[in-house]
């Protein structure tokens, strides 16, 4: 009776043919290793980017509300009453609100001798002292206008307005132009997440716009902080609080969603990566293939010799799909980590929380076996179909 391969011995008879060809099986391996790689690096990335972009919003809120005017029943473009500001407060469950106003016609420049065409897609605008907190904007240096300085000729600048006119930093000799009359830089925004329209403005305080740029004092978004519990209800109400004879003229939005939006971007586009790296994975699993019929073909002496000796053809197909198994393993494993290491330099670079979901290395391993299994199915079973002398035949 032939005694039966155990598996510690099959590992070990497959793992010889491993170690008499280190190049070849670490070339086969190494295919298998990428697509791994980079099947753990794209969920990995993209799990590391939502969990940034969850902090994100968990610092900024999602409980910021924006009321701005839409159009009029001609199509022409609404306007918010006076009142606005003073009527959203009035919504309960509403914690904070400021507001900008848009300055028509009015332009900054950083001289006089720039043509009046070119704006730089800059635009003033006349801003509430409760804006920052309202919005979460921060300052990048200098300081945000207050009750003293609105009601002056001083302006703080958005991260790319900033960046557009030149202006490095906020002091007595940066100065802009704006409507004919100069304003004094005292500070710069840093990037808002929520209010990307405030990255391009020069704001400047709410007195000081209606005295010395002509404003009107109609406020062209009021921004709203609800408490957490009530934003759907503030939401509902907002519109009509803010302009009760107009409602359907007020467009009421919550920016959160737009980041929302982009997560979900985000992810079909994972879905696109992934699918590249499945098939990364597939082409590794054909190197292993075709590394394992080459190996059945080389050493047709040796398995000659083995069934000689006794061995079944279960056996001598337990050796080489074994073989396969070890060879898409090492190179899973070393993919899993590649992957993994990726994920997290690239992750701490972006300021990003590195995140690598278990299941994305427990389902890397269990793919790299699964191709294992169907690359080497076939050469170990052409492998046991091989009689004896024809084997041992073989030059």
């Amino acid at each position: 009776m032939t005694a039966r391969l155990a598996p510690r011995d099959a590992i070990a008879v497959g793992g010889a043919g491993l170690r008499t060809r280190p190049l070849r099986a670490f070339l086969s391996a190494l295919g298998i290793a990428i697509g791994i790689a980079a099947m753990v690096g794209v969920v990995g990335l993209s799990a590391s980017s939502r969990a940034g972009l969850d902090r994100e919003m968990a610092r900024l809120g999602t409980n910021l509300l924006t009321a701005q005017p839409g159009t009029d029943m001609t199509g022409a473009q609404a306007e918010l009453p006076l009142t606005a500001e003073a009527m959203a407060r009035r919504v309960d469950g509403v914690r904070e609100v400021a507001a900008i106003g848009h300055l028509d016609g009015v332009a900054a420049y950083r001289t006089g001798k720039i043509p009046k065409t070119d704006t730089n897609g800059i635009g003033v605008y006349a801003a509430r002292t409760g804006l920052p907190s309202a919005t979460g904007a921060r300052l990048a240096a200098g300081r945000w206008l207050d009750a003293a300085t609105g009601s002056y000729p001083a302006a703080v600048l958005g991260a790319t307005a900033a960046r557009r006119l030149g202006v490095a930093a906020p002091g007595p000799d940066a100065q802009v132009l704006a409507g004919g009359r100069w304003f004094t830089v005292i500070g710069v925004l840093e990037p808002v997440a929520l209010a990307p329209e405030l990255d391009t403005a020069v704001l400047v305080g709410w007195p000081a716009a209606t005295s010395a740029l002509g404003f009107d004092g109609h406020a062209t978004t009021v921004y709203t902080r609800a408490r957490d519990a009530a934003v759907e209800r503030v939401r509902s109400v907002l519109g009509a609080t803010a302009n009760p004879e107009a409602p359907d003229e007020v467009q009421v939005s919550r920016p959160s969603d737009a980041l929302a939006a982009k997560r979900a971007a985000g992810r079909a586009f994972t879905g696109l990566l992934l699918g590249l790296g499945a098939v990364a994975l597939l082409v590794g699993g054909v190197g292993v293939a075709n590394t394992m019929v080459i190996s059945v073909l080389e050493r047709r002496a040796e398995i000659g010799l083995r069934r000689a000796l006794g061995a079944r053809r279960g056996q001598v197909r337990a050796q080489f799909l074994t073989e396969a198994l070890l060879l898409s393993l090492l190179g899973g494993i070393g993919g899993a980590v590649l992957g993994a290491l990726v994920t997290a330099g690239y992750a701490l670079w972006q300021g990003w929380p590195p995140v690598v979901p278990p299941w994305a290395l427990a389902g890397g391993l269990a793919a790299t076996l699964l191709i294992g299994a169907l690359a080497g199915l076939y050469p170990a079973v052409r492998a046991s179909r091989l009689p004896p002398t024809e084997a041992l035949a073989a030059p």
